[in-house]
């Protein structure tokens, strides 16, 4: 058989071993040097152009369906628990708590459960939107196993390592947020990241009021790509009579967009992180769909004070 292996950035030191394993069973290997986001970044056109009869992506759970054989290694990593016991006095006062980690960690939550509840905890684990799989799983782009528990808790639990995958959820609920991070050994609430990033983003709306010409980000990942919404929002935002182009890459270069000096702001329809995560890397305002049409919206109620003082003039 004819084998691509996709390895995730932090699984790419173990490459070699699975290709060489593969091949002592007689396949044909190759591995993907592409980067690669998650699931929703399957390198397929890799797999079509070598004839490859399977994709064997490292890291992640099925994210979606697609035309092609491929085989999930969801990778699983045992933390170190003992850490939870820090976390007891920072959550004193909450009764209900909500769950979450990352597919590396999935198969621990019913031990951290329990832990909470010998400490007499009520614990909730809620389910993801349907990217995700898992109930207690979040994604960057699926953060319903937190979401969906918000008014139901007292406070939210992360357990697992970085802190791209909290954020998220942070950013999509309103109570008080723990992250546990068993690698380095760090317990602390995140709560003061809601007001920096909303702080950004009524920034990101203000710079980009003025902004006349948009350039629209629509990528070609399997499982990012969202046509679709591109073509909406091209229509929106001529409709309040700017200019806009739709950008397509499969994986977008911040250099290549900052030489696109036509464009005053660029609008996201790719991963939703970009738009949260990486607007410092472009000069120009990047908005996500809800930013933009809150800029549509304000365009528009400006046009309506200055056409409503023409008249009074008038």
């Amino acid at each position: 058989m004819r084998i691509l292996l996709q390895f995730p950035e932090g699984l790419k030191d173990k490459a070699l071993g699975y290709a060489k394993r593969l091949e002592e069973q007689g396949n044909e290997v190759f591995i993907s040097a592409s980067p690669t986001f998650g699931a929703c970044d399957l390198a397929l056109d890799e797999a079509r152009a070598m004839k490859a009869d399977k994709l064997v992506h490292f890291g992640h759970a099925e994210f979606h369906h697609v035309e092609f054989n491929v085989e999930y290694v969801e990778y699983r990593v045992d933390a170190p628990l003992g850490i939870l016991e820090r976390s007891l006095p920072m959550l004193g006062s909450f009764n209900t708590i909500g769950i979450v980690t990352t597919i590396q960690h999935v198969h621990q939550l019913d031990a951290i459960r329990e832990f909470y509840e010998r400490s007499g905890k009520k614990v909730l684990i809620g389910r993801p939107y349907g990217f995700a799989k898992k109930p207690g799983q979040i994604l960057g782009c699926d953060v319903g196993s937190a979401a969906s528990i918000d008014r139901l808790v007292d406070a939210h639990v992360y357990f697992g390592g970085g802190i791209f995958h909290p954020l998220g959820a942070l950013l999509a609920t309103t109570k008080p947020f723990l992250a546990i991070e068993p690698f380095e050994n760090r317990v602390e609430f995140m709560d003061q990241m809601r007001e920096k990033h909303a702080k950004r983003s009524r920034g990101k709306v203000l710079a980009a009021l003025e902004a006349k010409r948009f350039g629209i980000m629509l990528t070609t990942k399997n499982g990012q790509h969202n046509a679709q919404l591109a073509g909406l929002l091209k229509r929106k935002i001529e409709e309040r009579g700017c200019a806009a182009a739709i950008l397509t890459s499969n994986t977008f270069d911040f250099d290549s967009l900052n030489n696109m000096m036509e464009f005053d702001a660029f609008v996201n329809t790719a991963c939703p992180r970009l738009a949260i995560d990486d607007t410092d890397r472009l000069n120009k305002p990047l908005l996500s769909a809800n930013e933009l049409m809150e800029v549509l919206r304000m365009k528009e109620e400006l046009e309506g004070m200055r056409q409503g003082q023409g008249s009074r003039t008038d």
